[in-house]
């Protein structure tokens, strides 16, 4: 039998490091660009991320804290996702700080705000996808014993998608020739998807 770690969430991990973002990742990075009622920008990643439905098409983050993305959405109902990649890396991460609610991330990241065509937000120029989603459900997360956490899940449904022709191969998305970057735990680990580090499983039929 393997020599196994044990531990209870409730009564602390034991570790240098709460493992659990690190076991389940590397995740996909929620890079999410929102506009407040006011017209105020914000651009900031979220390491939880995914996407949970094709018909229709949703996806969602969540928030520890009631962050700007998630006043912004909850007053507008829209918001973009932007694929986050090696080659805007360290743009991306420049968008994480803690800035006061006006600042604007793109102009701080130095990225390009490009008008998106349904909803009334932008999206980055530099990112090799977008989504421009509406909101669909806006869910505050609560434990098994009923209280609420300081954490919201913002889900919408994917209403328009930017892809970059570079990454289409004979009609097919290719994953990793966006080197898109996922989130790894710690404070700041990271991982990228490289075609190198790609292989094919083919289903049980």
């Amino acid at each position: 039998m393997s020599d196994i770690h044990y531990y209870e969430p409730s009564k602390g991990h034991g570790l240098k490091h709460d493992p659990f973002n690190a076991i389940v990742g590397p995740r996909p990075i929620g890079w999410i660009s929102s506009r407040d009622a006011k017209g105020g920008i914000n651009l900031a990643p979220y390491s939880f991320f995914n996407a949970f439905n094709y018909v229709p098409p949703i996806i969602g983050f969540s928030s520890v804290g009631w962050k700007d993305s998630v006043a912004n959405i909850a007053e507008t109902r829209e918001f973009c996702w932007n694929l986050a990649t090696k080659h805007i890396g360290e743009a991306m991460n420049k968008t994480s700080a803690t800035v006061p609610h006006e600042v604007d991330e793109f102009e701080i990241s130095g990225l390009t705000k490009v008008p998106s065509r349904i909803v009334n937000v932008p999206r980055v120029g530099e990112s090799l996808a977008s989504f421009e989603c509406k909101l669909t459900q806006l869910i505050q997360l609560e434990g098994v014993d009923g209280k609420k956490a300081n954490s919201w899940l913002v889900l919408g449904e994917v209403v328009a998608v930017y892809i970059d022709k570079s990454v289409i191969k004979d009609g097919v998305y290719q994953t990793a020739l966006a080197h898109p970057i996922l989130r790894a735990g710690r404070l700041g680990d990271y991982a990228e998807i490289r075609p190198d580090a790609m292989f094919e499983m083919v289903r049980p039929a």
